[in-house]
């Protein structure tokens, strides 16, 4: 099977050109990150990224546009998965940001700090991290939406020279444990070496504060990018 190739932009006036971009460089599914203000979990580029995005005043209804703007533009086939934090459902409200998502074109959602167990009525994809527990890791494959997103390190997100040594145990338990479910690994990928490494033990990955980076260079410059991450993965 092929594998899959993830890509995450932060939701911002220019997004949708730019997923279509990612797309026709050979993106399966594109992440949109809506920004909060407290990004536990995000490095210093996505952070930065997300502080622009608010200043520009991208809060959820803009979001939300940028969502049904970013569907238009890269049709029906490519899944798109908003990405944010529990707070901005609480402020928003579980039950209405959840069908205002579908409803302006989002497949799923990552909520990146709602552990699996937490808001069980809420179908998301899931994450699991090299110190999560067995029982957690086995729950959260139970519980996603389709693939289970392994965070490859203990940290926040950003590029590193290597892939993390931790991806290996955390592929392999995933395996056991979540059975079926597709795996999808990310943080800490930016380079085409790094995406044939993690797919060698993956199913997939998922690039974040590497396109977020590229991304500012431009739709072409974030095509070619892509591309090479999809010749990378075709290799396998």
């Amino acid at each position: 099977m092929n594998k899959t190739l993830v890509i995450y932009l932060m939701a911002e006036p220019e997004t949708p050109e730019l997923a279509r971009a990612a797309v026709d460089g050979g993106a399966d599914i594109i992440e949109l990150g809506f920004p909060y203000s407290d990004p536990l979990a995000d490095g210093p580029v996505i952070r930065k990224a997300g502080e622009r995005a608010l200043a520009r005043g991208m809060r959820t209804r803009r979001c939300l546009d940028v969502l049904a703007k970013t569907r238009e533009l890269i049709g029906d086939d490519t899944p798109l998965i908003p990405m944010t934090y529990a707070s901005l459902y609480e402020a928003y409200g579980w039950d209405r940001l959840t069908h205002d998502i579908h409803a302006h074109g989002g497949t799923s959602m990552i909520v990146a700090d709602l552990p699996a167990g937490e808001h069980p009525g809420l179908k998301r994809v899931q994450m699991v991290a090299p110190t999560s527990t067995d029982e957690r890791i086995e729950l959260a494959g139970a519980q996603t939406d389709g693939w289970l997103y392994l965070v490859a390190l203990t940290g926040t997100t950003g590029a590193r020279d290597d892939v993390s040594p931790a991806l290996p145990g955390l592929v392999e338990r995933a395996r056991r444990l979540a059975r079926d479910t597709r795996l999808y690994a990310g943080f800490g990928i930016s380079t085409p070496d790094h995406a044939r490494a993690a797919a060698q033990l993956a199913d997939g990955i998922a690039v974040g504060s590497r396109a977020v980076q590229v991304a500012e260079e431009g739709r072409e410059r974030l095509r070619d990018y892509v591309a090479t991450l999809r010749t990378a993965l075709d290799e396998l």
